[in-house]
């Protein structure tokens, strides 16, 4: 079996490290060609809409982190907490934000992902200082593609402008929150017509 660090499945040979950690992380879940299949395929996807490269490879662990934890949740190999996924086109604002003030409000009663169906390079400034002065942690804030396991693995499924372009699972719930776009609204607005949400999809999930 060839090893991570040769493997033709990595486009990049710095992903090796990443590799190895996931492959080590993961060991007993899923086979090391599994790992290397997502690991290279979220290269390729971030890699498609980055202008910017510099943290292209941290990026692309992470983001196979959070798939692979998706798919063990599908495959009945973990449980947790109601996952909620919010998704818009860009993932670099209102979807962004939703996430942030969840993520601070709800703590470890959900597992919350974000996701955009034409990915952006980066969070906006704006919103990211606005969920900064909320308080809401940005340490992993990037934005990213809309991916099968995410989508599979989440309970409830919020859009935000994004259209019909967000895959429909059956079994997921799914709502719409008509939030105006920050770009063309005062982002204090879009800030509390989104937390507004936040507090009525509170009240429904289980303490």
């Amino acid at each position: 079996m060839p090893t991570p660090s040769s493997s033709p499945l990595l486009p990049d040979e710095r992903l090796a490290a990443g590799a190895a950690r996931l492959t080590t992380r993961y060991s007993g879940r899923f086979a090391p060609e599994t790992v290397l299949g997502l690991l290279a395929d979220s290269y390729g996807r971030l890699a498609e809409h980055a202008r910017i490269r510099t943290h292209l490879v941290v990026l692309a662990e992470r983001l196979t982190a959070e798939r692979l934890d998706a798919l063990a949740h599908t495959q009945g190999l973990t449980s947790g907490p109601t996952r909620v996924l919010f998704v818009c086109s860009h993932n670099a604002g209102r979807s962004q934000m939703a996430a942030a003030l969840l993520t601070h409000r709800a703590g470890e009663r959900v597992t919350v992902s974000s996701a955009g169906t034409h990915p952006a390079d980066e969070v906006e400034p704006h919103i990211a200082q606005a969920l900064t002065e909320a308080g809401a942690d940005l340490s992993d804030a990037y934005p990213k593609p809309l991916t099968e396991e995410v989508v599979q693995a989440a309970d409830i499924v919020i859009t935000m402008g994004c259209g019909d372009a967000c895959p429909v699972v059956p079994g997921r719930r799914y709502l719409d929150w008509p939030v105006a776009d920050p770009d063309g609204a005062p982002i204090a607005v879009v800030r509390d017509a989104i937390d507004a949400h936040i507090t009525e999809l509170l009240t429904q999930l289980a303490p």
